[in-house]
């Protein structure tokens, strides 16, 4: 068994692909120690030789891995070397799906990442409506979201709506239970009206405490007592306000992004970053 291997992620775009498959793959193998290294944008024959002698050189005869997402056969080839180990995602799929669909792939180098100047301003659109309406700022303006995130101060709140407008293209604000709210188990008339949008996030009070605590040293704000308490009472507002609830401990921005948008029904439909609603039933939100 290999004690440790290069990787390399290639591309004739950015390289998001290639890194995000090859890193699913390999956090399999935790016993070894991978040494990882992106090279996009590369789109032309001498591009290719000199990435390939490039790995060659560092990797010293040790069968580097490669992942590849490029889309051109001529640029292909010259990865397909004797000396690494080749995982190329094209030729995996892309040949296999022109036969099943009995077309001919377009073959253009990160078409999936080019969009029109509409979805480009959704996109800015979600980022502005996200930053302005930040930690409970505008909650008058609720009726323009996508999403609301709810929950205690820590709880993740920020990071997620910021990753849903700028990956998502999705309207995300938050809002942040101040001690009026917990005490007094009410929400803002502009958050009430908009509940059918709200998700709210909870943690664990272990780990809130350690958050805070790193913020608030020896505060009461970060105590274990007061974190579990603030979880407690806003957990009685989620269940009066019949709002759905996901525990942030332990998981990536991402697979929070992914379950907030099932939860109320949001989803996207194209590749144009244009966020659908599909209410769906749901007991909870009636």
């Amino acid at each position: 068994m290999w004690k440790s291997k290069e990787v390399y992620y290639v591309s004739d775009s950015t390289g998001i692909l290639a890194t995000n498959l090859g890193q699913a793959l390999i956090c399999q193998f935790p016993e070894i120690s991978f040494h990882e290294e992106k090279l996009p944008f590369i789109k032309t024959i001498a591009d290719a030789e000199k990435t390939i002698n490039y790995i060659l050189k560092k990797s010293t005869g040790r069968r580097p891995i490669i992942f590849s997402t490029l889309v051109s056969p001529e640029l292909r080839a010259i990865f397909n070397h004797p000396e690494v180990e080749l995982f190329d995602v094209c030729d995996v799929f892309l040949e296999r799906l022109e036969h099943c669909l009995e077309a001919k792939a377009l073959g253009l180098p990160g078409y999936s990442r080019h969009v029109d100047d509409g979805s480009m301003a959704r996109r800015v659109e979600a980022i502005h409506y996200c930053l302005g309406h930040d930690d409970g700022t505008k909650f008058d303006e609720y009726n323009e979201a996508d999403v609301i995130l709810v929950g205690v101060s820590r709880s993740g709140k920020t990071p997620v709506s910021v990753y849903m407008a700028t990956h998502m293209g999705l309207k995300a604000a938050n809002y942040p239970l101040t001690s009026h709210n917990l005490d007094h188990y009410t929400l803002p008339d502009g958050l009430r009206n908009n509940r059918k949008k709200a998700v709210g996030l909870t943690i664990s009070p272990e780990i809130l405490s350690a958050i805070r605590e790193k913020r608030y040293p020896n505060s009461n704000y970060a105590k274990r007592s007061t974190c579990l308490q603030e979880l407690q009472q806003a957990q009685q507002i989620f269940q009066k306000y019949h709002i759905p609830v996901i525990n942030t401990s332990g998981r990536s921005i991402e697979e929070l992004a992914t379950q907030i948008s099932q939860e109320i029904g949001l989803y996207k439909k194209t590749d144009e970053l244009t966020p659908e609603k599909a209410h769906a039933p749901n007991p909870q939100t009636e």
